[in-house]
């Protein structure tokens, strides 16, 4: 019993000469990364093993021949012990910080939808009850004049036109976002791309003395859906056109360089504060600018769909301040 009682207090005595070290590392580290941690756990755990096997070997008084077996053996398990636990830790650890980006993706997402609610509800709640009031009078014959009446059902238009485009963005950001886009990839001409966006948005960049300038570029070929991409070009031109004052210029220009196709759109709105710049992608965020929509905006999910299109093919869409305004530049594949 009493040996027993020994070789017991060796072990444990050798386990802690390792343990106790190790507890101090571990609470120095409590700040650093997860695969820190986990290595120096596996690390104490195992030495903490071979430290106490040492220990009751060397008190249990055996042959010089097998105390040098035992020397060999346990610092080679150690080692394999060590390479598999730090392999195994580490795949530990990788986990751990998808899990933890994961979750805070889910929260961002979580609120994002919140206010993607909150400013539809708004933007929905404006131009219906508008409706409501212009049909009310209509049908009570508050206005019964030729002009009165065209007028009305001309506004009456334009604000369904509004609600339908917001539905339309809300479909298509719900594609993006449950990855149901079927893209048909060819070889599209980014000049044709440019010229229909621009035809599209002429009549409003008219009513709002904004001048769309493209300078003589070589457009490049990319490998896209005409369909996607074109939205994303139009997406890109109105947005330039909405937040650039009267007289304002919106240029749109592209080419090729060693990186690749590109298309850039730049207008004159002042700037984005450096705040906002890695928000103006996100769903819902419109700007200060734009807290009380006109009749001509959206449902601040342009460059929301921009950024999901332009990634479902494969590129890459940045915003920054350039001269007395802001540049949006997409990257697609060539």
């Amino acid at each position: 019993m009493r040996d027993v009682l020994l070789i017991g207090l060796a072990a444990l005595l050798g386990a802690l000469a390792v343990c106790v070290p190790g507890a101090i590392a571990l609470r120095l580290l409590q700040r650093r990364s997860i695969t820190a941690n986990v290595a120096v756990l596996v690390v104490v755990v195992v030495l903490a093993v071979a430290a106490g096997v040492l220990a009751v070997a060397e008190e249990m008084f055996i042959s010089g021949h097998d105390l040098q077996v035992v020397l060999i053996v346990v610092p080679i398990a150690g080692v394999l012990s060590l390479a598999i636990g730090l392999w195994m830790g580490r795949r530990m650890a990788r986990a751990a910080v998808w899990a933890a980006d994961a979750r805070r993706r889910e929260r961002e997402l979580e609120a994002s939808r919140r206010q993607l609610i909150a400013w539809v509800s708004h933007d929905l709640r404006t131009p219906l009850a508008g409706m409501r009031a212009m049909a009310e009078a209509l049908e009570d014959g508050v206005v019964d004049d030729a002009e009165s009446m065209r007028e009305y059902h001309h506004r009456l238009r334009l604000e369904a036109d509004r609600m339908a485009r917001l539905v339309d963005d809300l479909f298509e950001l719900s594609r993006i976002h449950a990855g149901a886009l079927n893209l048909t990839v060819a070889d599209v001409g980014l000049g044709d791309v440019v010229s229909d966006a621009i035809a599209a948005a002429s009549p409003i960049a008219s009513s709002r003395s904004v001048r769309l300038r493209t300078p003589d570029a070589a457009w490049p070929t990319v490998r896209a859906s005409e369909r996607e991409l074109g939205r994303v070009v139009a997406n890109l031109v109105l947005n330039a056109v909405r937040y650039t004052p009267p007289d304002g210029t919106v240029t749109i220009d592209g080419g090729r360089d060693a990186a690749g196709p590109w298309l850039a759109v730049s207008d004159t709105c002042g700037g984005i504060p450096e705040a906002d710049l890695d928000r103006v992608f996100d769903v819902a965020f419109r700007g200060s600018r734009a807290r009380t929509p006109d009749s001509g905006s959206g449902g601040g999910l342009g460059l929301a769909i921009v950024r999901g299109l332009v990634e479902a093919h494969g590129g890459t869409v940045v915003a920054r301040n350039a001269g007395d305004g802001c540049r949006f530049e997409v990257r697609l594949p060539a």
